[in-house]
């Protein structure tokens, strides 16, 4: 996992910095846009012969949020309606409670943290409340999703910001994607590499995970940040680790697992989970629904 932040925190105490913590990467809150010769480059690859590449959009940070320790940002489905309870997207292994179990699931449980809303340039511009942990899991994904007290129309007429909308389809291989990361408000663009069947990383154990180009070179507090496609601008998956060391299906190293169980380590390679199947487990007013038709996420 891009774990929150340890190594951060150590180098505060070491610096005596009271803001941003002293490694952070410098700011970069511009677009992410074709232009970036790595991210073109790979995209070129991944067409191959084929016709030509679907037009690429300027990804900012705009809905991303910060936490005290991780990204996220603020999502819809494509069935939620403005005036439904707004809903933010991270990592399970973000939330304030500590990792969950494997095996553990985690549904409608009461919640008053906090987020930062940021906006196109990554400027906190207000402070969003939690009404509830609406789920959280660390099993076969690694997500949490928070209802908001506030909704999806007065956080765009009060701020002007819109909620990202989580694609409900499967990804694709070679999609060019920008993960955006509301902590260091900072955006890496790369591609999809490719799927891989299991990820394993200590004890727990995702399916059929995103890999990245080797572009993207994430960092702790970047975890729960938003995949966001760029031809599309939505949410196709949220950002979760990455190996660091080179060590097999340790915490932050995790290893891939094929359908014959081969085990493969790359080395400084970083990865995400799949949000598409998400959609289908909520209904009417941005409620959970784990019995509803088509829901396969993992259940209590």
């Amino acid at each position: 996992m891009r774990k929150p932040l340890v190594a951060a925190f150590f180098a505060l105490a070491i610096a005596g910095a009271g803001a941003a913590p002293a490694i952070a990467a410098p700011v970069n809150a511009q677009p992410a846009t074709s232009s970036s010769s790595s991210a073109s480059a790979l995209a070129g690859k991944a067409a191959g012969n084929k016709a030509a590449a679907p037009a690429l959009r300027a990804v900012n940070l705009a809905g991303t949020v910060a936490l005290s320790n991780c990204s996220g940002s603020v999502i819809r489905f494509p069935s939620s309606l403005d005036t439904d309870p707004a809903l933010v997207l991270s990592n399970g292994h973000c939330l304030s409670t500590g990792f969950p179990e494997p095996g553990e699931v985690l549904v409608n449980q009461a919640s008053s943290r906090t987020f930062g809303l940021l906006n196109s340039a990554g400027t906190r511009v207000a402070t969003l409340r939690a009404s509830k942990l609406a789920y959280g899991t660390m099993t076969d994904t690694d997500v949490s999703i928070y209802q908001l007290t506030s909704t999806y129309a007065s956080i765009k007429n009060t701020y002007g910001i819109s909620a990202l909308t989580v694609q409900d389809t499967h990804p694709v291989a070679g999609t060019a994607i920008t993960v955006a990361s509301g902590y260091w408000k900072r955006l890496y663009s790369c591609n999809i590499d490719a799927f891989v069947y299991r990820l394993k990383e200590g004890d727990w154990t995702w399916k059929d995970s995103v890999r990245y180009t080797s572009a993207c070179q994430t960092i702790g507090g970047t975890s729960g940040s938003p995949v966001i496609d760029q031809s599309t601008g939505k949410v196709v998956a949220v950002n979760n680790t990455g190996n660091e060391d080179g060590q097999r299906c340790t915490e932050n190293n995790p290893c891939e697992v094929d359908a014959n169980g081969n085990v493969t380590v790359r080395e400084g390679i970083n990865y995400a989970q799949e949000t598409y199947l998400i959609p289908a487990c909520f209904t009417t007013g941005n409620q959970l629904s784990l019995n509803k038709s088509g829901c396969t996420l993992p259940k209590p």
